[in-house]
C-alpha cells in the first residue's frame, strides 16, 4: 500500500469510530468566514488579494509587521497551522482600530484556543501530486471554564512543481488558563521540521528575455542538494480586564529559524535556446533567533455616546543572526535547461566563517482612540523607536547602524449614514530589509533598516445586511532595493506603490457566498539611477493589476453539497532592471467542491479541489532576469471529521 493510500485509509478508519461532536475542522471554509477580500487564512485554506508575503506589493513579514492575537511578535520561524486557527491581513479600514498600525499592513495570527467543549478532529488528505498528509487536532477542557488545552500534530510528505519532495512534522500546543473571568493566560509552543527538501532551481538568463518553457514535475537539480530546517516558536500571552475601565495585554515570544544545511541551485547564463550552466552553492548552518514582546496598558472613558481610549505600549526585540560562510560555487558546466544531469556529491564542503549580527530595538508609544456612536472614529498615535544593529563580517571591522525615529500615525473615519463610512489615514514605520538574495554577487550580505510611510483613504458601503463593499486608495513609499550593474544588491532609489483596492464580500443571494477584490496599482521607481538610465522606472516583479474572486454555491436540491470557483488574474510584470524583460499577464482558475455529511454521528466534510485547472504556465520572478517555476494543475482530496473524545 502506498503512503498516500495509507494516510487516507487511516483517516477514514479512525473517523468511522467517531461519535457526535461539535463542528471544528470539518467546518473550515475560508470563503464563508472571510470578512473582506484583503486576505485571510483559515486552517489550511487561504483566500484574498494579499498574503503574509505580499500586501500592496510588499511583504509585511519581512517588514516585521506581525502580531499574535494583536500583540507584537518578531517572527523568524514558520508559524504552522498546528499552532494557529488562521490569520488575517489588516490593511486600510480593517486596520483602523489597531493601535500603532504600520505601513505594508499587518499580519495578525490567532492562536488555537480550547473552549468549554471537548472536540477532537482528524484530517486525512491526498494533496498536490499525490502527497499524503495526516493531521490530528484536539481542544480539551480540563477544568470547566478555567483551564483547557489545544494541541495539534501533522505529518506530511509534500510534492512540488519542480519534481522535488520533502517530509514535514508540525506540532503545536496551547494551554489556556482563565484564573478569573477577566484574566486569560496563553502559553504556547510549536515546531516545524522539514527534511530531504530538494532545493528549487533559480534560473538566470544571460539577457533581457525569459527562459524557454520547460517541463514541470521533473527535478533537474542534484538529488543531494537538500535543504533542512527546524523552526520553533514559544512564549506566553496574557490579557486582563482591571475593573471596568482598565485593560492590560502583553506577551513574550521566542522565535527561531534554524537551517542545519542548505543549498542554492543556480542555472546561470541561460540562453534563449535553453543551454545553461548549473552552479551549486552549499551553505553551513544558518540561524535566526529573536526574543520579542509587548506590554500595553489601556484606559477607557465613557462620555454619553462617546468612548475614549488611551493606550501606552512598550515593544522590544533582540535578534541574533548567523549566516553566510558559503562554500565556493561548484560549476557543473553547460547542459540543456530542465534536463537532469546527476553527479555524485563532493566528499565535503569547505565552508568559511559566518557573518554574525545583532539587532536590538525598543519602541515606546502613546495612542488615543475615540469612538462617537453614529458619527465616526479617530485614532492618533506616536511612537519613538530606538534601533541599534552591529554586524561582524569575516575579515572586516564591526559595522554599526542606528536610528531613533519618531513614528506618528493618524486615522479617522466618518459615518455618513448607517451604511456608508469614509476613512483616511497616514502612518510611518521603521522596517528591516533582510539579506541580499541568492542570485546577487553580495549574496547573504546584511542590509540596513529603512524608513517607510503610507497614506490611504477609502469608503465602506454596506450594500445590504449580508453584502459589503470597501474601496480605497493608497500610497506607500520605501527605498528601492535591487541589483546594480555589478550584480550587487542594495538601495538605488525610492519606490512608490500608488493605487486603488476593492473588496466585495458577503452573500449576494440565498445559497451564494462571494469574496471578490481588485488591486489596480501604479508602481514606480524614482531617483538618480532612473534619471541616468541605470534602472527602469518600474520595480522588478510588481504587477499593475491583480483581480481575484471566490464564489461558492450551495444548491438547495443537493443537501450537504457546495461548489466553488476561484479565479485570480495577474497583470504583466517587469523581470529585468532595465525594464525590457517582461512576463505576460496570466490567469489561474481553481474548481472545488465540499460534501458535508455524518460518519456515524460525527460531522464530516469531504473537500475536493482542482487547482490551476487550466494548467497555466508562467514564471515567478526572483530578481533581475532571475526566474522560478510555478505550480501546474494539481488535485487535492481531504476528509475532515470532528468527534467527541
Amino acid at each position: 500500500m502506498t503512503r498516500a493510500r495509507l494516510a487516507w485509509t487511516l483517516g477514514c478508519g479512525l473517523a468511522a469510530f467517531a461519535a457526535a461532536a461539535n463542528a471544528q475542522r470539518a467546518g473550515d471554509n475560508a470563503v464563508t468566514a472571510a470578512e473582506d477580500a484583503f486576505g485571510a487564512t483559515l486552517g489550511n485554506e487561504t483566500i484574498g488579494l494579499y498574503s503574509s508575503k505580499q500586501v500592496r506589493g510588499f511583504s509585511p513579514v519581512d517588514a516585521g509587521n506581525v502580531r499574535m492575537d494583536g500583540i507584537y511578535f518578531d517572527r523568524q520561524g514558520t508559524v504552522p497551522p498546528a499552532l494557529v486557527e488562521g490569520s488575517t491581513i489588516r490593511v486600510g479600514l480593517s486596520a483602523l482600530n489597531y493601535p500603532f498600525p504600520a505601513p505594508t499592513g499587518i499580519v495578525d495570527y490567532r492562536l488555537k484556543k480550547a473552549g468549554d467543549e471537548r472536540v477532537l478532529s482528524l484530517l486525512g488528505a491526498i494533496n498536490a501530486y499525490g502527497a499524503p498528509a495526516l493531521e490530528f487536532d484536539a481542544k480539551l477542557p480540563i477544568v470547566d471554564g478555567r483551564f483547557g488545552i489545544a494541541a495539534n500534530i501533522a505529518l506530511a510528505r509534500e510534492e512540488y512543481y519542480d519534481g522535488a519532495d520533502a517530509r514535514y512534522v508540525r506540532a503545536g500546543f496551547v494551554p489556556r488558563w482563565r484564573p478569573t473571568d477577566n484574566i486569560e493566560i496563553l502559553p504556547f509552543w510549536s515546531i516545524s521540521r522539514g527534511r530531504d527538501e530538494e532545493v528549487a532551481p533559480t534560473i538566470i538568463t544571460a539577457g533581457p528575455y525569459r527562459p524557454p518553457r520547460i517541463q514541470r514535475r521533473r527535478h533537474f537539480g542534484q538529488s543531494w542538494s537538500d535543504n533542512e530546517y527546524d523552526s520553533r516558536n514559544y512564549g506566553v500571552l496574557g490579557k486582563a480586564r482591571l475593573g471596568g475601565d482598565w485593560a492590560l495585554a502583553g506577551g513574550v515570544f521566542r522565535s527561531i529559524n534554524n537551517q542545519p544545511s542548505g543549498f542554492a541551485e543556480l542555472f546561470t547564463d541561460t540562453r534563449a535556446d535553453g543551454m545553461t550552466r548549473e552552479k551549486v552553492i552549499a551553505d553551513p548552518r544558518q540561524r535566526y533567533a529573536s526574543t520579542s514582546g509587548e506590554l500595553r496598558l489601556s484606559r477607557s472613558f465613557r462620555e454619553g455616546p462617546r468612548l475614549h481610549v488611551l493606550q501606552v505600549a512598550v515593544r522590544g526585540r533582540g535578534l541574533d543572526s548567523e549566516y553566510g560562510g558559503s562554500a565556493a560555487a561548484i560549476d557543473y558546466g553547460w547542459r540543456p535547461l530542465g534536463e537532469p544531469r546527476p553527479v555524485s556529491p563532493p566528499p565535503s564542503f569547505e565552508f568559511g566563517p559566518r557573518t554574525r549580527d545583532h539587532v536590538e530595538q525598543w519602541t515606546g508609544g502613546l495612542a488615543y482612540e475615540g469612538r462617537w456612536r453614529d458619527v465616526g472614529e479617530l485614532s492618533l498615535g506616536i511612537q519613538r523607536s530606538r534601533y541599534r544593529k552591529h554586524v561582524d563580517q569575516p575579515g572586516l571591522a564591526r559595522t554599526r547602524s542606528r536610528d531613533d525615529p519618531w513614528l506618528p500615525n493618524a486615522t479617522a473615519s466618518v459615518y455618513l449614514s448607517k451604511t456608508l463610512a469614509l476613512y483616511a489615514g497616514h502612518t510611518r514605520g521603521l522596517e528591516e530589509t533582510g539579506i541580499a538574495p541568492d542570485d546577487a554577487a553580495n549574496r547573504n550580505q546584511a542590509l540596513p533598516a529603512i524608513r517607510t510611510r503610507q497614506t490611504d483613504a477609502g469608503v465602506r458601503w454596506s450594500l445590504s445586511q449580508d453584502l459589503k463593499l470597501v474601496a480605497g486608495a493608497f500610497d506607500v513609499r520605501k527605498p528601492y532595493f535591487t541589483t546594480d550593474e555589478r550584480n550587487v544588491y542594495g538601495a538605488i532609489g525610492e519606490v512608490r506603490h500608488r493605487g486603488v483596492e476593492l473588496s466585495l464580500s458577503g452573500k449576494p443571494a440565498e445559497h451564494w457566498s462571494l469574496v471578490a477584490g481588485a488591486v489596480l496599482m501604479h508602481p514606480r521607481v524614482s531617483g538618480e539611477a532612473v534619471r541616468l538610465g541605470r534602472v527602469g522606472d518600474r520595480p522588478i516583479g510588481q504587477t499593475e493589476r491583480v483581480l481575484r474572486s471566490d464564489v461558492e454555491y450551495r444548491p438547495p436540491l443537493l443537501p450537504g453539497w457546495s461548489f466553488d470557483v476561484s479565479m485570480s488574474h495577474y497583470g504583466e510584470r517587469v523581470a529585468s532592471r532595465d525594464g525590457l524583460n517582461r512576463v505576460p499577464a496570466y490567469t489561474l482558475v481553481d474548481v472545488g467542491a465540499r460534501y458535508r455529511f455524518k460518519l456515524g454521528a460525527a460531522p464530516a466534510t469531504l473537500r475536493l479541489l482542482v487547482a490551476n485547472a487550466g494548467d497555466t504556465f508562467t514564471w515567478n520572478i526572483y530578481g533581475n532576469n532571475s526566474f522560478g517555476l510555478i505550480d501546474g494543475r494539481r488535485y487535492v482530496a481531504q476528509l475532515a471529521v470532528d468527534f467527541d473524545g
